[in-house]
C-alpha cells in the first residue's frame, strides 16, 4: 500500500474512530511528538553534555588513539543527534501561523526518528568508550555490538507490532 493510501486510511480511521477532523488529528499527533521529545531530548542534552566534558578530566590523556577516534566519533553523533531532536522546535517557530501543520509534523516526525536513530548510535558509542577503556579493546568491541543488538532489537520489536496493527487489517468498529 502507498503512503497516500496509508494516509487516507488513517485519516478514515481516526474520524470514524475518534470523530476527529484532520486538523485534530494534527494538532493531536504534533502533541504527541512534543511529548516524545522532551522525554528524549532529556537523556541526549545530558550525554552531549557529559561527553563535552571529558576532555576535561586527568584521565582523559590515558585513552588511546583508537578510545580518542571513538569518543570524537560519539561526540559527533550525540551533537548531531540533539540538533535533529532541537529541530522541530525551531521549524515550528519558522512556520508559526503558517497554516503549514501537515508539513510540520511530517518533517518533526522524520527528523525526530533520525535523532533517535543517531542517539542509539551514540549510546553505542559510549559503550564502546566505556568498556574499551575500563575493560580492554575486545571487551568494548562484544559491549558495543551487544548495545547495538539490543537497539535493533527495539526498533526491529517496534516494527513488527506497528505491522501487526496496520490500521486496514483491523479497524475498530463502533457500535
Amino acid at each position: 500500500m502507498s503512503d497516500s493510501n496509508d494516509e487516507r486510511a488513517d485519516e478514515e480511521w481516526n474520524y470514524r474512530a475518534r470523530h476527529e477532523t484532520e486538523t485534530q488529528r494534527l494538532d493531536r499527533n504534533w502533541a504527541a511528538l512534543l511529548q516524545e521529545l522532551r522525554v528524549v531530548q532529556t537523556g541526549v542534552q545530558l550525554l552531549t553534555g557529559f561527553l563535552l566534558t571529558l576532555p576535561f578530566q586527568q584521565r582523559f590523556e590515558d585513552l588511546t588513539d583508537f578510545e580518542v577516534g571513538v569518543y570524537l566519533v560519539t561526540v559527533a553523533l550525540s551533537v548531531l543527534s540533539t540538533m535533529l531532536l532541537v529541530a522541530p522546535v525551531g521549524i515550528h517557530r519558522a512556520l508559526f501561523r503558517q497554516h503549514a501543520l501537515p508539513a510540520l509534523v511530517s518533517t518533526a516526525h522524520k527528523l525526530t526518528l533520525c535523532g533517535i536513530a543517531t542517539f542509539g548510535a551514540a549510546l553505542v558509542g559510549v559503550v564502546l568508550l566505556i568498556f574499551s577503556f575500563v575493560v580492554s579493546p575486545r571487551v568494548g568491541l562484544v559491549a558495543a555490538v551487544v548495545a547495538a543488538a539490543i537497539f535493533c532489537g527495539l526498533l526491529l520489536l517496534a516494527t513488527i507490532l506497528r505491522l501487526r496493527h496496520r490500521i486496514d487489517d483491523h479497524p475498530p468498529t463502533r457500535s
